[in-house]
């Protein structure tokens, strides 16, 4: 009864049963393992001309440093191989703001071995001098690796007043554009008038997402906000600003703890990068900050600026020595582009004398 109501069940179509072949790429294994190949390629061909620039850079700029012209005025007199020397060595590294502790450490090196006769001259003892200030900073030279296993990678940026943190943030941010990833940045520096502004400006012109909320906002709030619209909206990466701070005021420090907390609160495992900037002028004054933020939310990379002009050089080393905290990157100049990755023979070469290094280049 009623069957008239039924609807009729259509035959099933078997063309229609069939799913639909997935769509070819048009590209083989081969093609693609090639395109892959070639990638890497230009990648590392990339790479080293980088580093090739950055070599000359650094040598045209640190030349001018206290603790380059003092060691090329001292070879270039051909001294004796003598205490003096050393005393001379002493005097200039400790000058340059190496410090006392590690100019002890490296000239105890040196005079044993001059003391066991294994230098032959002043050029010799040079060439040691070269291997122990490369070896100084082996465990800092490590370049900032981005984990893709973190979306976004977090960086939270830190230091005192006036060291360049902004400007900074803007450099690095233009690098790790050009190396194909997408960022955002978070105006947490709300204390400082025209930062919040000077960052958006930035991020306008360079069509990078700034996340802000305005002069005097609670900072916490603001990186908190920040991750949760970088992970939502699945940014590579993200670079939170802060205000500059001295390292000498307690409740301000413990700011910067709280801030720390509040983004692990979003990502348990951020941030995976606590930068702090240092401006390389301050000398032995740099250790002390270093010591307060480290203590305050564990710097895990620094940067070290201002090595143009007047600087000393030297502070590079004592940071090393004190805290073997990796330096990511060294500022040369103001141009975006004098942000250059640490790389420590260039370094160290640019502080020595080229023309009476040429068989220590292989050392």
């Amino acid at each position: 009864m009623f069957e008239f109501l039924k609807k009729k069940t259509a035959a099933p179509d078997p063309a229609a049963a069939k799913p639909e072949a997935p769509a070819r790429s048009g590209f083989s294994p081969e093609d693609l393992a090639r395109a892959f190949t070639a990638s890497q390629e230009e990648k590392a061909a990339r790479a080293e001309a980088e580093k090739a620039q950055a070599r000359e850079a650094m040598k045209e700029t640190l030349a001018t440093s206290l603790l380059a012209r003092s060691l090329g005025g001292l070879f270039s007199r051909h001294p004796k191989l003598d205490e003096d020397l050393l005393d001379d060595i002493e005097t200039a590294l400790i000058s340059a703001d190496v410090g006392v502790p590690a100019t002890t450490d490296l000239l105890g090196k040196l005079r044993k071995r001059m003391n066991a006769r294994e230098f032959a001259d002043a050029r010799a003892l040079l060439i040691a001098l070269r291997i122990e200030l490369l070896a100084m900073l082996a465990p800092v030279a490590k370049p900032l690796v981005i984990d893709g296993t973190h979306k976004p990678f977090t960086i939270l940026t830190v230091g005192v007043n006036g060291v360049g943190k902004t400007t900074t943030i803007g450099k690095l941010a233009r690098r790790f554009q050009e190396d194909g990833h997408s960022l955002m940045l978070a105006a947490g520096d709300t204390f400082r008038a025209a930062a919040v502004e000077q960052l958006k400006i930035w991020g306008e012109r360079n069509n990078v997402v700034v996340i802000a909320q305005g002069q005097n906002a609670d900072a916490a709030s603001v990186a908190f906000d920040a991750v949760q619209a970088a992970t939502s909206r699945g940014f590579d990466i993200l670079i939170a600003d802060t205000a500059g701070r001295l390292h000498t005021q307690a409740g301000l420090m413990a700011e910067l703890g709280k801030i720390r907390r509040v983004i692990a609160k979003v990502d348990e495992s951020a941030p995976h990068e606590v930068l702090m900037v240092i401006d390389g002028t301050t000398g032995q004054n740099a250790l002390n900050q270093l010591r307060a933020f480290h203590q305050a939310v564990t710097v895990t990379g620094l940067v070290v600026t201002k090595l143009d002009g007047t600087a000393k050089g030297g502070v590079v080393f004592a940071l090393a020595r004190e805290f073997a905290i990796p330096i990511r990157y060294i500022g040369l100049g103001e141009k975006p582009e004098d942000l250059r990755i640490f790389d420590r023979e260039a370094f160290v070469d640019a502080l020595l004398p080229d023309s009476l290094l040429p068989e220590a280049r292989t050392a």
